[in-house]
């Protein structure tokens, strides 16, 4: 990993990170750490609503509201939301290679390939498709 290289974290990744769960790799964890002065964790826009539903859906329990955790998670050190800009949106849709249809994740694929970064998921499909070579990785646990 180059020092300037930003770690775009997937969605559970963020979740995990945010609520200290040991499923985190402690190794990745500590890569995470060396990004937080330089603020280079990235969070696609998309994660917040994928955060949202899975919150509204009761697959996920906060102990305060989900807008003021998606607050405080976005405000932690080294945080950046990165938006889902026109060309991320495009360029989900023509992903090269296969990957499966699941339209977040093809957005936060094209988030990490867009802003030259490394995502950082335990999603097994995701690790699949970046053994193609075509998506730099870390496997989270």
């Amino acid at each position: 990993m180059h020092n300037n290289q930003m770690l775009v974290l997937d969605t559970h990744v963020w979740i995990w990170l945010m609520e200290g769960n040991p499923k985190l790799k402690l190794s990745v964890r500590n890569k995470i750490d060396k990004c937080i002065p330089e603020t280079n964790l990235g969070v696609s826009a998309i994660s917040v609503w994928e955060v949202a539903m899975l919150e509204s859906k009761g697959r996920i329990i906060f102990n305060k509201e989900c807008s003021e955790w998606v607050k405080m998670a976005l405000s932690a050190p080294g945080i950046g939301l990165i938006p889902v800009s026109p060309d991320i949106a495009v360029a989900a849709t023509r992903l090269p290679g296969e990957i499966h249809g699941d339209p977040a994740d093809r957005i936060i694929v094209a988030t990490t390939r867009s802003c030259g970064g490394i995502l950082v998921t335990a999603d097994k499909a995701i690790l699949d498709y970046a053994e193609t070579g075509l998506l730099p990785v870390i496997s989270a646990i």
